[in-house]
């Protein structure tokens, strides 16, 4: 509830200090003293338009700080938290309007944009008045009310909640799908050349076997050739070869009869090359009796490395990276299989949103028929008691327009009233008269008291046009209301001012060079002059007061 408003500087306001508790208090005062000044600046608080106007004349700046107790009100403490704006104690919305017309906006001393300022206000205070913040006449606040009172705002919360659900895996669905084509024509491409690559069927070192086999093939006659040529060196050219000469040098050398140290050690050198050359030779030999020329083999060798190699420009990639390649793309190609079981699974969750959802739709939309008819009987019986003799209302619900899910449920819903016989049908937001207006709302009010979640309701004149036995009920009705959270009413009746649980009076203080606005707590003698004034004027009679203390006796608490 609203447990503090400070006001300084603001149109004919110096500075005010209200400290404001539970139930119903009462506002009234002299005709232009300020009452409804102290509503316009309590609307700045909660996020209204500003002007320079607003200034006090001669100031700078005017000031406006509310402060409002939250243990009542789980939905603001959420929207706080949300915003990391919450804090221990009360939540304080402060309005500075500066008098070249700038104006700045904070929440528990944060800065912030007016627009959270009007949001955070709409879960705190009502404003039934003929100015434009009257929620009353939105469809979102109707649509509220017809749900609390119909039991149903956990229900509606999951409609909501269904709705969004279906909304947020079609956005996915949609998305996904519409690169569907792309990624069919990448599928078919990837499986097209994995298929090339499982029929090359690359081994692991498959590649550099057949190089090298590839290699040796081809120099094979230059091979053969080479080693044909080094054994008729060493021992089969008959005009002289190694091992012939060997053979001669070491008989020459063994013939001679003394043979010194050096001269042995010569001949057991070349004993051994004779040896060695005719090992080699051996070798020679035997490596030409098994080496097999097969033209075939290098014909299929090189139909093998030509394949690879093609392949590999195919790619654009070096004949190595073949096998790596044909990793990735199989990694690619099953991720967007992958993502083809994912399309199904989201189109699955959509049907089970919008069955869920249907069903849920369904639901409410019979508790808000139901509720309907009684909220409309209900109204309409204190829009009688309120002075609209033959005053109609209802709720128009009609099915949604829209074809999809929708967070409101299968229905839209309207009020619509008449407050006078004959007189058709129109939208409350269309009704003519301010003060109708007001009534009609506090019938709404009344009856739906007991679910709303706003705490702080607030009437500003909406006794005009009214007087005798309907001013007696409508302030029996506010009082009835705050017993049940807190009111606010600006009020020029004794009989709605008698209702009040709390009384304040707002006077102007002359001084000499200014006027400016003061609020007073009345109790006792001084709440039944101000009474007395109000049923007869500015002389006090004894009538006057003896009638103005029956009033009060009178009030039931």
């Amino acid at each position: 509830m609203l447990a503090h408003l400070s006001i300084h500087n603001y149109a004919i306001v110096e500075h005010l200090d209200l400290e404001l508790d539970a139930g119903m208090t009462v506002i009234t005062g002299e005709t232009g003293a300020g009452k409804s000044i102290m509503l316009d600046a309590l609307g700045l608080a909660l996020g209204d338009r500003a002007d320079s106007g607003a200034v006090r004349p001669g100031a700078d700046k005017a000031d406006i700080l509310a402060s409002f107790d939250l243990t009542a009100i789980p939905e603001a403490q959420a929207w706080l938290a949300a915003r990391d704006l919450e804090r221990e104690g009360p939540c304080i919305l402060r309005r500075v309007i500066t008098a070249e017309g700038r104006s700045r906006a904070y929440i528990n001393g944060a800065p912030c944009p007016q627009a959270d300022l009007r949001a955070l206000g709409e879960l705190l205070i009502d404003v039934h008045s003929q100015h434009e913040h009257q929620s009353l006449l939105k469809n979102d606040t109707q649509r509220r009310l017809l749900d609390e009172y119909a039991g149903a705002s956990d229900l509606a919360r999951q409609v909501r909640l269904a709705a969004q659900r279906w909304r947020q895996t079609r956005q996915e669905l949609e998305r996904r799908c519409s690169a569907g084509d792309e990624q069919r024509a990448r599928q078919q491409l990837l499986s097209y050349q994995l298929e090339e690559l499982e029929n090359l069927a690359l081994g692991d070192h498959e590649l550099e076997e057949l190089e090298e086999e590839h290699k040796a093939l081809a120099n094979a006659e230059h091979l053969l050739g080479n080693c044909r040529q080094v054994i008729d060196l060493c021992s089969e050219n008959d005009a002289g070869n190694v091992l012939s000469a060997l053979t001669a040098s070491l008989q020459r050398l063994t013939s001679l009869q003394a043979q010194p140290g050096p001269l042995g050690e010569a001949i057991g050198l070349l004993a051994s090359a004779q040896i060695q050359i005719e090992e080699a030779v051996g070798e020679l030999n035997r490596f030409l009796d098994h080496f097999d020329v097969d033209p075939q083999r290098q014909q299929s060798i090189e139909e093998r490395l030509d394949a690879i190699y093609s392949l590999a420009r195919k790619h654009r990639v070096q004949p190595h990276e073949l096998i790596p390649l044909q990793q990735r793309l199989l990694d690619e190609l099953t991720g967007l299989s992958a993502d083809d079981e994912t399309l199904e699974r989201l189109d699955r969750e959509l049907a089970a949103y919008a069955r869920h959802y249907q069903e849920k739709a369904e639901e409410l939309g019979g508790l808000r028929r139901q509720a309907a008819k009684r909220l409309s009987m209900a109204v309409e019986q204190q829009m009688q008691r309120l002075g609209m003799p033959g005053g109609r209302f209802a709720i128009e619900l009609h099915p949604s327009a829209s074809s999809e899910p929708h967070p409101q449920g299968l229905e839209q819903l309207e009020f619509l009233v008449s407050a006078n016989p004959g007189q058709p049908l129109k939208p409350l937001a269309k009704v003519a008269s301010g003060g109708e207006l007001s009534r009609i709302s506090l019938a709404i009010q009344v009856i739906t008291a007991q679910t709303s979640r706003t705490p702080t309701l607030v009437f500003d004149e909406v006794d005009v046009g009214i007087g005798g036995p309907t001013a007696e009920v409508v302030g029996q009705l506010l009082r009835q209301l705050g017993r049940h959270g807190q009111v606010l009413t600006v009020t020029h009746l004794p009989q709605v001012a008698a209702q009040g649980h709390r009384h304040l009076f707002v006077h102007k203080a002359r001084g000499v060079d200014e006027t400016r606005t003061a609020v007073t707590r009345l109790e006792g003698d001084p709440r039944i002059e101000e009474l007395a004034r109000m049923l007869g004027g500015l002389e006090l009679t004894e009538e006057s007061l003896a009638h103005a203390r029956r009033m009060i006796g009178s009030v039931q608490v």
